[in-house]
């Protein structure tokens, strides 16, 4: 840090409501009915509720605010007229969405977040449920998108393709004679739920209808250039070596209206026939995500006493976590360990890895006459998709616990599993390498010699994508590893804490802020690998290692750091965490806002690919069979020799292209500031997190105005005896106890201790009868049976006047009704 630190102090727990969203739900009436909205993703009107939380909001609450108009302020264009949220405000995007008005169940994802912090700072829960109601309406397939799934055998999930090492070897040759596993869950979905249709995100749609396929929501049909609504679309579909500069995007619903005679289909598999289908991929970190949001919506509904107002969106988030256990298998449901396409077929759950993979995936038949149905999981896991906190919601939150019969173990046992991924993971210096595979590339090769395993899968330094590299982007460490701060300050689990204790450290030491610059870690190089994991004896990875080789100014990874130091922080009391969070937002704040959030000027040499040519061999550029031949629904042709931009040739005609093309005519490197949705809401979050959780000392209330003239005679003879003595121990503090979450067995709390004048130290002793004491945070505790005394920890011991402090805890059994606290000041 080139900066000197301030310090801060410790504001309210994790899940106890913030005093301007108590006062403002409680203006609002426990109601939103000041909030009109409509599906345009923005409310209107006026909120009683959201103007008492301005006037009462500390300066993080405020920015949230700020920004959270203008995400929401139909004139910044993040939202389209249907109200789904755009990947990005521009529309000149390549990464992984090709177009940035494309959108990804992703950025539903965050959308939720940032609802649920809107409703925590408000007690304003409409836009929350409005945003759950448009992920419904146009990110799961309905009905009429997935026709055929009642024909789905879950005794013959799919039919065997092997996965390729680069796009030229595709189409892949469909092998029905490489045996599969069967789906343990479809039966127990289908009862559950009364349907056999997927209740799941698929992850891409092309939300302006550029590509003009019109696969619209409720259409098992293409609508074709003309619709004007969202379309279901896909890209990557061939092999690790695909980026998103080689994709031929495609409908999920190919109906052979265009491409060639066969759609799309056989530019990606080799079969001896083909049928119109329909297909959908679901992203699971994104579902994940989803019910994360959701179980913190809940916590922060249930502390403003407004939990029924969300209950309905609940039950949906578990739902989704119900199919979402698609994700915990491997992809042709085979014996996890597998080393050779002949391997044994799972049965039961023993084709369950039980970590989120890359994807899950289902498709059918178009053709209602004849249907089939097929589904499929995947075999490789990187460590930045897992949800560690939204397993454990949905095996621990009642409220969250799927309905299916066996949802809540396979949860639990994710659970487990995935936190121990980070542990096998964690690179000597803290950073977390990239994941493992149950099909080395992609065919169920055998391992090659020395391979390091976890529970019989592979370690892949780079899982899943190799242009980038999947594990050379930062975000995925500020991703994965804030789910395990949410973790460790939920529940005080004692591995969590360890990783944190390691990539902490690393972290801070890698981020810089002065007055004028700010920078976080952007780049990763890898070297060595893990230990083979040993649950009983965990080795210590002394052979892998990271390196920090590029730093820059990405927002939204930023906003992601800022969030994990502030979980970690209040949980642990880490000082050094907390200011870093604080000076990392502050930064932000005061160098990036513009008129439409937060950006960074962003230098973008990979625009010199729109050209790209395939030139043979394993180069870069679009492959297309020599034989092929096809068009898009604006006559853009796909053969061989085309580019990027030859089969998008909208982009010609975007506001921002004028500068891409003076690149490729030779010009300099274009540079743009983007506003990604997801990167804004990691920041908007961020500090209404921040808010939520620590303080800022450096904005203290100003000394009021004495209401009285300090010259009138004192109401009170100064000479009569005070009430209490401040100089008394007894009479120098007081505490009060609030449990702020429970659940079947156990119970979390938060004590607050206030200075009745200064003190240098303090000490309180409480009775959780009939509970015992299990572990806290943030102070030094002694227990007896209930009885249970706590400290201070020195660095949030003295207090002055009217000072406060506070320290939480986990309780084994029902927590106690109205304890009372007693507090002492050293």
């Amino acid at each position: 840090m080139t900066r000197e630190p301030n310090r801060r102090r410790w504001r309210r727990s994790a899940v106890a409501v913030s005093t301007l969203a108590a006062v403002a739900f409680a203006t609002a009436g426990a109601t939103a009915a000041g909030v009109e909205t409509t599906r345009t993703g923005v409310t209107q009107g006026t909120s009683t509720a959201a103007d008492e939380a301005r006037a009462l909001a500390g300066p993080y609450a405020d920015r949230f605010l700020d920004m959270y108009d203008k995400i929401k302020d139909p004139a910044s264009g993040y939202f389209s007229d249907q109200g789904i949220p755009y990947h990005a405000v521009e529309t000149l995007m390549v990464e992984a969405p090709d177009y940035g008005h494309e959108t990804t169940s992703e950025a539903y994802s965050f959308w939720l977040w940032l609802e649920a912090s809107y409703g925590e700072l408000t007690g304003d829960w409409a836009p929350f449920n409005d945003a759950w109601d448009t992920l419904e309406a146009y990110m799961i397939p309905t009905t009429e998108n997935q026709p055929t799934n009642g024909a789905y055998d879950a005794g013959s999930p799919a039919t065997y393709a092997a996965e390729h090492a680069h796009p030229s070897e595709y189409p892949s040759q469909i092998d029905s004679g490489v045996s599969v596993g069967s789906d343990p869950i479809a039966s127990e979905l289908s009862s559950t739920y009364g349907t056999d249709e997927i209740y799941g995100m698929h992850w891409l749609a092309d939300v302006d209808n550029v590509y003009g396929f019109g696969a619209a929501p409720g259409s098992s049909e293409l609508l074709g250039p003309d619709y004007e609504g969202t379309s279901y679309i896909n890209t990557f579909q061939r092999g690790e070596q695909e980026s998103v500069w080689e994709t031929i995007p495609q409908p999920s619903i190919d109906d052979f209206s265009y491409g060639g005679p066969n759609g799309y289909l056989d530019l990606f598999t080799d079969d001896a026939e083909y049928a119109q289908q329909w297909k959908y991929t679901n992203a699971p970190d994104a579902d994940a995500r989803s019910v994360e949001a959701v179980y913190w919506a809940k916590q922060f509904a249930e502390a403003q006493g407004a939990e029924g107002q969300i209950a309905g969106t609940v039950d949906k988030a578990s739902k989704m976590g119900d199919y979402l256990r698609y994700s915990l298998f491997d992809k042709y449901f085979k014996e996890v360990g597998c080393e050779s396409p002949s391997c044994a077929a799972g049965s039961g759950k023993s084709s369950a890895h039980y970590l989120l993979s890359w994807y899950y995936a289902w498709g059918g038949a178009l053709d209602t006459s004849g249907p089939w149905a097929w589904r499929i999981g995947s075999s490789h896991a990187h460590f930045g998709y897992q949800n560690p906190m939204a397993a454990w919601a949905l095996s621990n939150d009642p409220d969250l616990i799927p309905a299916s019969a066996t949802a809540e173990s396979d949860w639990a046992e994710s659970y487990d599993r995935q936190v121990e991924f980070f542990q096998w993971l964690q690179s000597d210096e803290g950073g977390i390498a990239g994941g493992a595979t149950n099909s080395v590339g992609g065919d169920y090769s055998a391992h090659p010699a020395g391979t390091p395993t976890f529970y019989g899968m592979a370690y892949d330094v780079d899982p899943v994508y190799h242009d980038p590299p999947s594990n050379q982007w930062f975000g995925m460490q500020g991703w994965g590893v804030e789910r395990i701060a949410q973790i460790y300050h939920e529940t005080g689990d004692a591995r969590a804490e360890a990783i944190l204790e390691k990539w902490v450290p690393w972290v801070i030491s890698e981020i810089t802020i002065s007055d004028t610059d700010w920078a976080v870690p952007a780049t990763l190089s890898w070297s060595g690998a893990p230990d083979t994991w040993n649950p009983d004896d965990p080795g210590s990875n002394s052979g892998l290692h990271v390196e920090v080789t590029d730093h820059g100014q990405d927002v939204g990874v930023a906003g992601a750091i800022a969030k994990t130091l502030t979980y970690w922080a209040a949980a642990s009391g880490d000082q050094a965490a907390a200011d870093t969070a604080g000076d990392l937002l502050d930064a932000i704040h005061e160098q990036n806002t513009d008129d439409l959030g937060v950006s960074s000027l962003e230098t973008r040499a990979d625009y010199s690919r729109f050209d790209d040519v395939y030139e043979g061999g394993d180069g870069d550029g679009i492959y297309v069979p020599s034989d092929w031949s096809g068009t898009y629904p604006n006559g853009d042709v796909i053969e061989p020799g085309v580019s990027f931009l030859d089969i998008r040739s909208f982009y010609e005609d975007d506001p921002m292209f004028a500068e891409v093309q003076e690149h490729l005519d030779g010009g300099p490197v274009p540079e743009f500031r983007y506003h990604r949705f997801w990167a804004q809401t990691a920041v908007a979050t961020a500090y209404a997190e921040y808010d939520r959780l620590i303080a800022d000392p450096r904005d203290p209330d100003p000394t009021p105005t004495p209401t009285d003239d300090p010259t009138d005679d004192p109401t009170d003879d100064p000479t009569d005896d005070p009430t209490d003595d401040p100089t008394d121990p007894a009479s120098a503090c007081e505490a009060t106890l609030t449990v702020v979450n429970s659940w079947g067995g156990g119970f979390q709390a938060t004590v607050e201790v206030t200075a009745n004048t200064a003190v240098s130290g303090w000490t309180t002793s409480f009775d959780l009868a009939p509970a015992t004491f299990t572990q806290g945070w943030n102070a030094e505790f002694s227990s007896s049976g209930s009885q249970v005394t706590a400290s201070d920890v020195g660095w949030n011991g003295s207090l002055s006047e009217g000072g406060s402090a506070e320290f939480g805890l986990i309780g084994n059994g029902s927590p106690p009704s109205s304890p009372a606290v007693t507090c002492t000041a050293d």
